[in-house]
């Protein structure tokens, strides 16, 4: 018997072990082989010892007969190392690690007691993380199993990437992975510095063969944290103060994320009108004048001076492009 068909018939056996009585149909989607295929594995269980039971009729289906528990609940070390992405089915699948994840909860399911057995199932049905972000098409990632496999590894990776600047050629030490926003980035060691690389932007990727040492002490979560603060620090590079209708107020938090919610929290009393000031961290002077007039009527730029002057002229360049008279 090949180590897939064994794998397979294992988790077949699980999954009546956790769940009880399962049709063919239900075995095969989650198997994702043929309904043909899972009888055939059926009948290579019952001849293996594993008492199955054939239940006919419109309730019928598949189920071990009461009482009997496999012992062959140890994980291996690539499904122990798949657990932490229990909750991300998708991003599982992103990195080739789909089939080892569903296994892995399987025998975990498998070892523990009735009690906990069941709760771990209601939590699942209960409760999903959907990872990528709504309104954005997902970032396409032909290179990220290779990453993730060099990532596991500790293999030197020759890349060439894509920047905004435009495109080096660079061997790269893949120290982790991050999930942003749906989004996945490489963290790396590259010409001695650790360095951050959106995986979709790699127009190749190539093992060289050759191991590295991980830097001592690296931390991975504790590095990311601090980029996104750093990365965060450098795109506000000033702060308006606005005046906000009602609506705007509503507005401010979806068109400016997190900096629009501390705006709002530190905003002044309403005036009789309801409208409120807030002072908001944004970008350079350009990108800030089209991302307030996405907030339209509902908010007006009282300073700088600077800013306030240049929403006024593209507000003056947009009424004199929609004039009527023409």
């Amino acid at each position: 018997m090949g180590p897939m068909r064994a794998d397979r018939l294992l988790s077949l056996l699980l999954l009546l072990q956790n769940r009880g009585r399962m049709t063919a149909s239900e075995l095969a989607a989650e198997l994702e082989v043929s309904v043909r295929t899972v009888y055939r594995d059926i009948e290579a269980l019952g001849a293996s010892g594993v008492p199955v039971r054939a239940e006919r009729g419109p309730e019928g289906g598949y189920r071990l007969v009461e009482g009997y528990r496999t012992r062959l609940t140890g994980l291996t070390d690539a499904e122990a190392g798949s657990l932490f992405l229990a909750g991300l089915p998708g991003p599982a699948g992103e990195l080739g690690l789909g089939a080892v994840l569903a296994s892995a909860q399987l025998k975990v399911e498998a070892a523990l007691p009735g009690g906990p057995a069941g709760q771990a199932r209601r939590v699942r049905e209960r409760f999903h993380l959907d990872a990528p972000a709504w309104f954005r098409d997902a970032d396409p990632v032909p290179h990220l199993e290779s990453v993730a496999r060099a990532v596991w590894q500790q293999r030197v990776l020759r890349t060439h990437y894509r920047r905004w600047r435009g495109e080096v050629h660079r061997e790269v030490c893949p120290l982790g992975l991050v999930l942003k926003g749906g989004i996945w980035y490489l963290v790396a060691l590259a010409q001695d510095a650790v360095r951050t690389y959106r995986v979709s932007r790699f127009r190749t990727v190539e093992e060289t063969g050759e191991e590295f040492t991980r830097p001592a002490g690296f931390d991975l979560a504790a590095y990311w944290t601090e980029s996104s603060r750093r990365m965060e620090a450098a795109r506000h590079q000033g702060t308006a103060r606005l005046r906000l209708s009602p609506r705007g107020r509503k507005l401010l938090p979806m068109q400016f994320g997190a900096a629009g919610t501390r705006a709002l929290a530190k905003a002044g009393p309403p005036d009789d009108e309801g409208w409120v000031e807030v002072e908001l961290s944004v970008e350079s002077e350009a990108v800030a004048t089209g991302d307030l007039l996405r907030l339209g009527v509902e908010a007006e730029v009282l300073g700088p001076e600077e800013l306030r002057r240049a929403v006024a002229a593209a507000v003056a360049v947009l009424a004199d492009r929609y004039a009527t008279d023409r």
